[in-house]
């Protein structure tokens, strides 16, 4: 069993969709990011390349190259579980946590949970999607941005 942790933060901005798990939630601002900005993905798929012992998400899909402008991340994590394939390895569990004071995510979770499973051919019951504030403090407590962790086991 191997075990890896990813984070990633990104900046809201007007103009963009929100992206979180691969679902869009409507809101009056969205995650600036060279991808669609999901955070909670990028977060999975490196706590998934971790614990495979591959380098990070930035080494796989740089941002200096125009394949990945404007990608899903659904894909990135896609290509995530097949290079850990290649290596002989399965996810076995994804725990994660999204930092962000709004919006309210909870009616959107079981999507996010069905398209994480359904980009690394697993089934939902091995997935965690849970939510948290800042309690207003720093910048994600004022709304600039919103952060996610994730956990990652791997067979």
């Amino acid at each position: 069993m191997r075990v890896g942790i990813g984070y990633d933060i990104h900046r809201l901005v007007e103009g963009k969709p929100l992206m979180l798990g691969g679902v869009e939630i409507p809101h009056i601002k969205g995650l600036e990011g060279h991808s669609d900005g999901d955070a909670l993905l990028h977060a999975i798929c490196d706590a998934i390349l971790g614990a495979a012992g591959l380098d990070d998400i930035g080494y796989q899909f740089p941002v200096n190259d125009n394949r990945y402008l404007n990608i899903s991340s659904l894909e990135l994590l896609k290509e995530v579980s097949e290079k850990i394939n290649k290596k002989g390895f399965k996810v076995e569990y994804v725990d994660s946590v999204i930092i962000l004071e709004e919006p309210k995510i909870a009616p959107f979770k079981d999507n996010m949970k069905r398209e994480i499973a359904a980009a690394l051919g697993i089934g939902v019951d091995v997935i965690s999607v849970k939510a948290t504030t800042q309690e207003g403090v720093g910048a994600i407590g004022r709304g600039e941005a919103l952060a996610a962790y994730a956990v990652a086991c791997l067979v």
